[in-house]
């Protein structure tokens, strides 16, 4: 080969191998602040999607969990059915880097209609949120209907297709 050609050639090489090496190490940053709520992950397959169910509650409290050792830390409200419970249930809604507690627009007080299914997880009753509404005109979703799948490991593209779901 004549030397031009193998120093382009060369060249070539190693720009491929630095952009391999920089979009896995921006892959593993990605897959680091998801830790575990991935689609297909051990927590995901708690969801049940044959398993849909709603109720309406009253948000007691908004705080972050730890749904399994090593994942990220999510979004979880406590909340009550009536009044007159004395127990809180606990409904998980999404990674904290998808959405924060102060970004979920949700906070305690609020009358809530909340579907999604219900599973256990270290011996404790979870619920599993997939959509959550307030009144008439507010309204979280963070799982698709028809499969469950999570809004947080979609493209904005697809949730954008996938919002009326």
């Amino acid at each position: 080969m004549h030397r031009s050609v193998q120093s382009i050639w060369m060249f070539a090489v190693v720009a491929v191998v630095g952009l391999t090496m920089t979009h896995l190490a921006m892959a593993d940053k990605l897959a680091g602040k998801m830790g575990g709520w991935e689609k297909g992950s051990r927590y995901d397959r708690y969801y049940d999607n044959k398993e849909l169910e709603k109720f309406r509650a009253t948000v007691v409290g908004i705080k972050e969990v730890v749904p399994l050792d090593g994942m990220s830390p999510g979004v979880a409200l406590e909340v009550k059915e009536s009044e007159e419970d004395e127990e809180t249930l606990l409904v998980h809604i999404c990674p904290v880097s998808y959405m924060s507690a102060k970004d979920i627009g949700i906070k305690p007080g609020d009358r809530l209609k909340i579907r999604g299914a219900w599973t256990e997880i270290n011996g404790q009753d979870i619920f599993m949120a997939s959509k959550i509404k307030r009144g008439d005109l507010f309204e979280l979703k963070v799982r698709l209907t028809k499969d469950g799948s999570p809004f947080w490991s979609m493209s904005e593209d697809e949730r954008k297709k996938n919002s009326s779901d």
